[in-house]
């Protein structure tokens, strides 16, 4: 099976005439830092149909000689991900990184009690470790401090990253993996703040325990890149408060703190959830408040980077219903344990790629401090990537944005000034009708903006200043938008949607697009 071909309307999307306009200022002067590429991470777990039936399925007709799907892997490389955050989320604090590695008939079979399944350990590091050769991307790991602690990190560490001629080292050798995989960004935990996380505590005990164990790992490797977990969401009761604890406890110890942010569209109001970035621009910046308070205080020359090691769009309150529906039904300990059940599929809308692809433009406009990211999870679970056991992969909505500012991005992200309407939200006050970042390669001599348009009904036309660049030619002007924003691809209908092409024109140094209602757009120029 072959994965489906992305969408492309044989003529550009054009509008109404637009009731409003917005002005967007990029100037070569606003640097916000680097385009870091690891903030187009993003997140496998051993949770439903993620791994198995996901990555891997060896009966699938496209399946290599490890079980992994190519036609996953093909669309893994198009979507432009870096560096995926591996084996949890939830399922790390109950995980024991042994059964995984070793002859596959002689792993153990356990019960995940983070997601009530069954593991059967036929995917551990080893496999995914050629995997991510595969796809081109960098492992992030996650090691369990949830029931485990030191001496596992340890163990994990020199099983992956050991040379030759110690006993861990040897036996990685001996499962196949002949070189070291040099794993560099290692998760100290997952939510540990969460009352759901197996093995959860306080912000204290957690503190002591990670700078413990970051302390060790750093001595056996000093250039490691450690991530303390932060809060699981700015909602948690804890929040601020957490991370100030955390942090100094760890900040001599650790390079980043961990942020989660989950987004859905509740009771049909379409207009707070388009202007869900704006809570993300809350969490950034109370995060690194945080973090320069701890700094300040401990009198530290170092600056605290932030790891948006998960962050999407999840109907999560569904899930929680449904959740609690099989739990209180369980009323003799006798619920099934099943083997990749279909957890958390979400199938998404226009409206919902929109709000991805706003996320992202917020992560890239905090680069200077959030210089890592994954979008959580990479495929069938919350995902850009849908599969059928023994049938097609195709790509969801949220692909598009995510695929097209990962390959357009690059150089250094630029601030722009953007002068634009309001619209009045439930949730979050007033929200810019128009949102955008821009990123500008000098020695490609290129650029890119993204934008995106929140307003339910109105087009918006924008004329996007980039005089500064001294740039004259669009190369590539795209749009995600239906005039239907609950729009989805699916199994039966995998090409609903697709990207676009968009009318757009630069003259002076000044490109002019309209944007159509409920939309995300990104036009290339050199």
């Amino acid at each position: 099976m072959t994965a489906a071909a992305p969408v492309t309307a044989a003529a550009p999307v054009t509008t109404a005439a637009p009731v409003t306009t917005a002005t967007v200022t990029v100037d070569r002067a606003e640097v916000v830092a680097p385009v870091h590429r690891r903030l187009f991470g993003s997140f496998v777990e051993h949770l439903g149909r993620c791994v198995y039936d996901g990555l891997y399925e060896p009966a699938h007709p496209t399946a290599d000689t490890d079980g992994f799907r190519q036609d996953v892997i093909s669309l893994v490389k198009e979507l432009g991900t870096t560096t995926i955050r591996y084996p949890g989320g939830n399922f790390v604090s109950g995980y024991r990184w042994e059964d995984g590695v070793g002859p596959r008939d002689e792993r153990p079979r356990r019960r995940d009690l983070a997601w009530h399944s069954l593991e059967t350990n036929e995917v551990g590091l080893d496999e995914f470790a050629r995997w991510t050769a595969l796809t081109g991307s960098e492992i992030m790991y996650a090691v369990n401090l949830g029931t485990r602690g030191v001496l596992e990190a340890l163990d994990v560490l020199e099983y992956a990253n050991g040379a030759a001629g110690t006993s861990l080292a040897d036996r990685r050798i001996a499962n196949g993996g002949t070189e070291p995989y040099g794993i560099r960004m290692w998760c100290l935990g997952n939510e540990m703040d969460g009352p759901w996380q197996v093995g959860h505590m306080n912000a204290e005990d957690y503190g002591k325990l990670a700078s413990r164990t970051a302390k060790a790992m750093k001595i056996a490797d000093p250039g490691l890149e450690l991530v303390a977990c932060g809060s699981s969401g700015s909602g948690m009761p804890t929040f601020g408060d957490w991370e100030r604890t955390v942090l100094e406890h760890t900040y001599d110890d650790v390079d980043f703190v961990s942020c989660h942010a989950y987004y859905q569209e509740s009771g049909g109001d379409l207009g707070s959830f388009l202007a869900s970035s704006l809570d993300m621009e809350y969490f950034i910046s109370t995060v690194v408040a945080t973090a320069d308070h701890v700094k300040y205080k401990l009198r530290r020359d170092k600056t605290m980077m932030l790891s948006f090691d998960e962050w999407n769009i999840w109907y999560l309150e569904e899930h929680q219903a449904r959740e609690a529906e099989l739990a209180a039904a369980d009323t003799d300990g006798s619920r099934e344990w099943p083997y990749a059940p279909r957890l958390l599929e979400d199938v998404y809308s226009v409206a919902d790629a929109v709000v991805l692809g706003n996320l992202l433009i917020t992560l890239l406009a905090h680069s200077d401090r959030v210089t890592s990211a994954s979008l959580a999870q990479l495929v069938n679970v919350i995902a850009p990537i849908m599969t059928e056991p023994g049938g097609p992969a195709w790509r969801q909505t949220t692909f598009f944005p995510f695929s097209v500012t990962s390959r357009l991005a690059a150089g250094v992200v630029l601030r722009p000034r953007i002068d634009v309407d309001t619209y009045p939200t439930a949730k979050h006050g007033d929200a810019p009708l128009v949102d955008a970042v821009a990123t500008f390669d000098e020695e490609a001599g290129s650029a890119a903006v993204f934008l995106v348009n929140r307003s339910i009904t109105d087009p918006v036309t924008v004329t996007v200043d980039l005089g500064s660049l001294d740039l004259s030619s669009i190369t590539e002007a795209l749009v995600l938008h239906d005039a239907d924003p609950y729009a989805k691809n699916t199994l039966a209908d995998p090409e609903r949607v697709g990207l676009s092409p968009i009318d757009a024109s630069v003259s002076n140094g000044v490109v002019t697009v309209t944007l159509p209602p409920v939309s995300w757009s990104a036009v290339a120029v050199r």
